[in-house]
């Protein structure tokens, strides 16, 4: 993890003397927390990094979590209580001027705390140059995304033989997850969304208790976490006899993503993929129905900090960057489609990860 802390500092063009990495208690859990350590199991609610320039780090964790830090080769330092919390990170921190906080990840109340512990201390927001490291993974984080895409590939295959008429969406939503840890996942990598007829036109759907019926659509979006990173991926199907301007959708979909995929390369921008991609759509008959961004970047959040390919992105492709891309077409009260696939940055082009069939699919 010394590469991945040095780098953080390489980005700061302030001079910091520390950067502090606090956890609070969960919504407020903060992916670099996991970055910098490499731990993997467990929530460490209410612990602290302390990271260097050198790419020392120093770790204060409750008694709760000491068993598990304890397998990183690093200085650990337990406490029991809150006010033990405070003596331990005051005897680390107290003769810093200038410290780097991660503005994006702290909660008001424990960037206040902070703030009355350390009053002659600058705090400086590094939260986007937390962003840019983490943008371009290593061997490591490619590994088990590579490994969470594998899960949610051979799942997603599954579905096919899944689905049966009268099948209600949070059925099948349980049938994924279940498959998904069967598999080796961790759990979901978000809330898998399984959706039918209608319903697939709103993208951000769950699922609910709606049934499969002939002529629906059927749209499942779903991933996988392993060691905490994850994949994410969507497959739109018709249950039954499709329709023609159901098969329209779809071509339309499954062309522009594959344009996505042709002109993604390194010195890119992001908003350069999308606009491709959405000048497709937007010269068809489907003109307009294309409402949400090409993709985003994945890793250990689902959203990984990143703008993405997405309109005014001013992201700079670079090889070992993980994106979805993932078009779609929604027409309220009708159904909508979307094909998402998570891709790895290459020098020439990119790396599919997912792999499971693309094409035009009738259950």
């Amino acid at each position: 993890m010394k590469k991945r802390i040095k780098n953080i500092f390489n980005n700061v063009e302030k001079k910091l003397d520390a950067i502090l990495i606090k956890n609070s208690t969960h919504p407020f859990i903060d992916e670099n927390f996991f970055y910098v350590t490499g731990l993997v199991k467990g929530i460490f609610e209410g612990s602290l990094a302390v990271l260097y320039p050198d790419g020392a780090i120093d770790l204060v964790v409750s008694e709760l979590e000491a068993e598990s830090a304890s397998k990183l080769n690093v200085p650990l330092h337990i406490y029991k209580d809150k006010e033990d919390f405070d003596d331990t990170v005051k005897k680390l921190s107290s003769s810093f001027k200038n410290m780097g906080i991660n503005y994006t990840g702290l909660s008001h109340a424990d960037f206040c705390k902070l703030k009355d512990m350390f009053p002659k201390s600058k705090f400086t927001d590094v939260s986007e140059e937390l962003v840019n490291a983490r943008l371009v993974k290593d061997k490591l984080e490619i590994k088990q995304i590579k490994k969470a895409c594998s899960i949610s590939d051979a799942v997603m295959k599954k579905i096919p033989d899944l689905l049966h008429e009268g099948m209600y969406e949070y059925e099948i939503a349980a049938e994924i997850e279940y498959h998904m840890q069967k598999l080796g996942a961790d759990g979901p990598a978000f809330e898998t969304i399984s959706s039918f007829n209608k319903n697939t036109a709103e993208p951000h759907y769950s699922h609910g208790d709606a049934r499969v019926k002939n002529g629906d659509f059927a749209l499942f979006d779903f991933g996988a976490c392993i060691r905490k990173y994850n994949s994410d991926m969507t497959r739109t199907y018709v249950f039954g006899k499709a329709e023609k301007k159901q098969k329209e959708m779809y071509e339309t979909v499954l062309a522009a993503q594959q344009i996505g995929f042709d002109v993604i390369k390194p010195e890119m921008t992001g908003d350069e993929v999308h606009t491709a991609v959405r000048s497709y759509i937007d010269d068809t008959k489907f003109k307009g129905c294309f409402i949400h961004s090409t993709g985003h970047s994945l890793g250990l959040a689902v959203h990984d900090g990143s703008t993405g390919l997405s309109p005014k992105s001013n992201v700079i492709l670079k090889g070992n960057m993980v994106f979805t891309v993932e078009p779609g077409v929604y027409i309220p009260g009708f159904g909508g489609v979307r094909i998402e696939d998570d891709i790895l940055v290459k020098k020439d082009g990119i790396e599919l990860l997912t792999k499971c069939s693309r094409e035009f699919t009738e259950i």
